[in-house]
């Protein structure tokens, strides 16, 4: 196969969804989002379980490796397993996180500072180094924080939990999305010796992401019934979800 090698595996930080129409491929060390046709995505299904490139297009094994997808290795590996989703109904984006367009409910003093610790927190992890690395520090940061909780959130510490940082971030000066209210909800219940699980998942028709925190019942908090629309790729914070 020219300079293309025999064998290559996915990076460690890749995750794959097939909605059938479309693969979606995140990488969670730069934050960027790749998404593969149908003939593509087959030829990716078939390598993951392979560890081989030799049926796969020149062409597209070349972007793959260009791209950082995929590296070269020795010997034969599969990959990790892609994960089948349904196409939910689009919602054309808007409807999952209402940041900066509604007010959020009030909460305590105490309880807003508080959340505005944590998404400082978050903020300076953001920004603590090169840009294209603010997703894995991120993800890191939730990582460790959560590994630092001994029990699980209560549905109203959660819920309290939420709206504090939401209520924090109207009043924040910089970007505060889903990811950074996410992540500082699970800093801010940790410091409690708190724990939720936190997500991150995607949807099609458009293609897009989310992120957001859910009890140990698997019930995302505060969140629309369009969440549900999500397939999560990354949990983390309970012990019984996949890493």
């Amino acid at each position: 196969m020219t300079d293309i090698p025999l064998f290559a595996a996915a990076r460690s930080t890749v995750r794959s969804v097939d909605f059938g129409h479309v693969m979606v491929l995140i990488d969670y060390c730069d934050g960027r989002v790749r998404c593969l046709l149908p003939s593509a995505a087959a030829h990716w299904v078939n390598a993951a379980r392979t560890g081989r490139l030799d049926t796969m297009p020149v062409a597209l094994a070349r972007a793959l490796i260009t791209g950082g997808l995929l590296t070269p290795a020795m010997v034969p590996v599969p990959w990790r397993k892609v994960v089948a989703a349904s196409t939910p109904r689009a919602s054309w984006g808007g409807i999952e996180h209402q940041a900066g367009l509604q007010r959020p409910q009030r909460a305590s003093l105490p309880a807003t500072l508080g959340a505005g610790a944590a998404l400082a927190l978050v903020f300076a992890v953001k920004h603590a180094g090169a840009v294209g690395k603010a997703m894995l520090r991120i993800v890191r940061l939730v990582a460790v924080v959560a590994s630092t909780s001994c029990r699980p959130a209560t549905p109203s510490a959660a819920l309290a939990a939420v709206h504090a940082v939401r209520a924090a971030a109207w009043w924040s000066p910089g970007r505060t999305a889903c990811l950074e209210e996410s992540a500082a909800v699970v800093v801010l219940l940790a410091a409690r010796r708190l724990q939720v699980t936190w997500c991150h998942g995607v949807a099609a028709d458009p293609v897009r992401l989310h992120a957001w925190v859910q009890t140990v019942d698997e019930r995302p908090v505060a969140e629309p019934p369009s969440t549900r629309a999500y397939t999560p790729v990354l949990t983390l914070g309970a012990r019984h979800q996949r890493p």
